[in-house]
């Protein structure tokens, strides 16, 4: 794909397409005027002008003067695509290679004009070559046949989890946290995910085959469809160390024991939600977009951050911000952290733009204006009844603003996430803060709260109608790469695991089920929180037992206090979920105090309710998940055998095969022998057949698979099945000098294993949703 050899033809047509990337269409005027009945389409560019957007900035002085004009000319081209390696995922390694060796080899061809010289390159600031700039935007992938294969594999990769779409200013504020794999991290508007993604990579990066890491991460957003994104984002790391919650991020619960309260038994030490690491990234004007939302430059005004001040003060002192807490919170320098990233010193001083007026302190600001342009908007940050003093002035010495280039040898570029706020100054992509005390001196929130009195309400209220304004302008990170479409992405009033997963909605065969499983439940209550479905755990012996038995599960797996569901009624019970020690812990605070976390996700799926029908039903109702099979593949001694790299190819690209067809009969008798139901297959080296001692490490690739009657059928996706595919024959060497692409037609593409039945013709059906 993408020769050499293109004609000039081509390649002119490639140039047009990355020239058209801001173009939107436009009806004809008068469409009767046009020969063709049909309505025309015509394309014209967005407006990259507006001079109050200009006259700002240049005021604020973010730019030497003489560096405004290629600063303004690299935001009026597109936004290039940059991804990361998931770099705890089983395949890290093997695509990183990929990229290395294949693709930026063969798509050196591709490279439009502009001086560029690479069409992918590392970002040279992240560690371990796991983050990559693509010189092409998002919509040259999706539109230019030239790189299909490129983008194949990127949409491939980013749907099983192994790689995420997200702008690389948007990778540096996990990297700056200096987040441990034993830190409790709370994510606090945490949608569209990007970042929650990283921080549970993090954490997971060392973790050994069979083992959780002992930290977690706790993703906030306050509204529902949101967090349904969020939700789907993350799902695709297949943790067990993370909880979902919704909740308005300025008054996130603190979980707080009453001081007479018994201490509960736990695996850490905790009576209320204390964080190691806070990621608070506050909602935005979003002026730093320009490259990704052109549009933009024509909604652009300054109060769409004053209008959002406020709100960003008070997510922001939920998570403690420097100047409001004393000497309880300091700011870290990070000048030596990711030394290649190339940044610059936040500005000092600024001013502020009111109704055609600027205003160098907030001494000069009318008191009937004081309501709407506050003190904390300056660089001083006093109280108006402080101004008398003038000994306070912060010193942001140490502030470090982040700017990633436009090209390899362009200028500046505006970041992500430029604000006017009272701490995180224009163009700050992360201000890093330390917490040395475990208290913050309440004098230092009193005038907070006084300051913010009479402002608070109407701020608020006008700044959620400047963000929902907003929102409609700046497109959400990654939404439209991580949702292959969005129209098909159940959004529901009821934010639930149980009612509102996107897999195994629906049964196969739903004459024998639906009376089991009714399609309509009652209004699910989480404690306080009506609409949302509780979190309960799950301690049916009988089950747990039968589970534990049919798959030969060791002892030395836990699963008292682990499994959790998402239905009241557990007699009707679909999908059973497993949380990590700290997760089990901080859920049995939220229990202690109360319920104060609505909790709209939590766990990973480790076993699903079988839907065979009666006559060939298997000894155990539950089949193990192939979210939760590489957690708990090492404790598994029954229901387990091993293949061959050309048996198990087999499976992979037939999806189920007869025991009699299989290369390594010995193989296919082992089988057969199972008992019927779910079991698991590995992947053996070399020419290695099933053994009887099975060796298992965080390098073993394992699929479920259904034993029937007379065949084996692979009970994983078929985008799973095409992953698997493409890093085995990688990895073994292509036949008959094939590329070892593989492709499958896109309906065959979906999501988790919906069903298994067997019909009196000794044929397995594998049904996936």
């Amino acid at each position: 794909m993408g020769g050499r050899g293109k004609s000039r033809t081509q390649r002119k047509h490639f140039r047009q397409n990355r020239e058209n990337v801001w173009k939107r269409s436009k009806p004809d005027p008068d469409p009767s005027l046009s020969s063709d009945k049909s309505q025309t389409t015509h394309w014209t560019p967005f407006s990259t002008e507006n001079p109050s957007f200009d006259s700002y900035y240049k005021e604020q002085l973010i730019v030497d003067p003489q560096e405004w004009d290629q600063f303004v000319a690299i935001l009026r081209t597109p936004l290039p695509a940059s991804f990361r390696i998931n770099a705890s995922s089983q395949f890290a390694d093997d695509i990183r290679s990929q990229l290395e060796n294949d693709f930026v080899h063969s798509l050196r061809a591709e490279v439009a004009e502009g001086g560029e010289t690479e069409a992918i390159r590392p970002l040279p600031w992240y560690p371990g070559n796991f983050a990559w700039h693509s010189n092409f935007s998002r919509m040259q992938l999706r539109k230019n046949q030239t790189l299909e294969r490129f983008h194949e594999f990127l949409k491939l990769e980013n749907e099983i989890g192994n790689i995420t779409r997200q702008e690389a200013v948007s990778m540096v504020p996990p990297l700056f946290l200096d987040v441990h794999s034993d830190h409790l991290v709370l994510d606090m508007c945490a949608a569209p995910g990007s970042k929650t993604f990283q921080l549970l990579e993090i954490i997971h990066q060392s973790t050994k085959a069979g083992s959780l890491p002992d930290g977690m991460v706790i993703a906030n957003d306050l509204d529902v469809k949101r967090c349904n994104l969020l939700i789907h984002q993350t799902k695709r790391m297949c943790t067990a160390n993370l909880i979902v919650t919704n909740h308005e991020a300025q008054h996130f619960p603190g979980c707080r024991l009453k001081g007479n309260s018994e201490r509960m038994k736990l695996d850490h030490d905790i009576h209320q939600l204390l964080f190691d690491r806070v990621l608070c990234d506050v909602p935005c004007s979003g002026d730093g977009t320009l490259r990704k939302a052109p549009d933009m430059w024509r909604k652009w005004n300054s109060g769409m951050g004053q209008g959002l001040h406020s709100l960003q003060v008070l997510i922001a002192m939920r998570g403690d911000v420097l100047r409001r807490c004393g000497e309880s919170v300091k700011l870290v320098d990070v000048s030596s952290e990711l030394p290649q990233l190339i940044r610059r010193p936040g500005l000092k001083r600024w001013k502020v733009y009111d109704k055609s007026r600027w205003f160098v302190s907030s001494k000069d600001v009318p008191k009937f204006r004081r309501s709407v342009i506050l003190a904390s908007m300056f660089p001083s940050g006093k109280g108006y009844q402080d101004l008398g003093d003038s000994s306070c002035n912060v010193d942001m010495e140490d502030d470090i603003t982040s700017v990633e280039n436009g090209t390899a040898e362009d200028g500046v570029e505006a970041v992500e996430n430029p604000v006017m706020s009272d701490f995180v100054i224009v163009f700050v992509l992360a201000a890093v803060l330390e917490k040395p005390s475990k208290q913050i001196d309440e004098q230092y929130v009193e005038p907070l709260n006084q300051s913010l009195a009479d402002a608070q309400a109407p701020q608020i209220n006008s700044s959620e109608s400047k963000l929902e304004e907003v929102l409609e302008a700046v497109p959400e990170e990654n939404v439209n790469d991580n949702v292959s479409n969005k129209e098909d992405l159940e959004v529901s009033p009821l934010t639930c695991e149980e009612h509102n997963s996107e897999e195994t909605e629906k049964p196969h065969n739903e004459e024998n089920t639906e009376k089991k499983f009714p399609s309509k439940r009652k209004l699910q209550i989480q404690g306080q929180w009506r609409g949302v479905d509780p979190v309960v755990y799950f301690k049916d012996e009988a089950i747990i037992n039968s589970i534990r038995t049919f798959y030969g599960i060791d002892e030395r797996f836990p699963f008292n206090g682990h499994l959790i569901t998402r239905n009241s009624d557990t007699s009707h019970v679909k999908r059973i979920y497993y949380v990590s020690k700290f997760v089990k812990d901080i859920l049995q605070l939220n229990f202690a105090v109360g319920q104060q976390l609505k909790i709209t996700s939590v766990g990973m799926k480790m076993f699903e309710r079988q839907t065979a029908r009666e006559g060939s039903s298997s000894p155990c109702a539950f089949r193990i998940s192939s979210e939760g099979l590489p957690l708990i593949l090492p404790y598994i001694t029954k229901q387990i055998i091993q293949a061959s790299p050309v048996d198990f190819k087999r499976l992979l690209q037939d999806k189920d095969v007869k025991y009699t067809d299989f290369a390594d009969a010995e193989f296919g008798e082992k089988a057969a022998n199972l008992l019927p139901g779910c079991c698991v297959v590995i992947l053996g080296k070399g020419n290695a057949v099933a053994t009887e001692s099975l060796k298992v490490d965080e390098s073993t690739i394992a699929i479920g698979c259904w034993r029937g009657r007379a065949r084996l059928s692979v009970m994983v996706t078929a985008m799973d099945c095409q992953e698997m595919l493409e890093r085995l024959l990688i990895r073994l060497g292509t036949e008959n000098g094939s590329s070892g692409h593989v492709d499958i037609s896109s309906n065959d593409v979906g999501g988790e294993v919906q069903s298994v039945q067997e019909s009196n013709d000794d044929d397995v059906k594998v049904t996936v949703s």
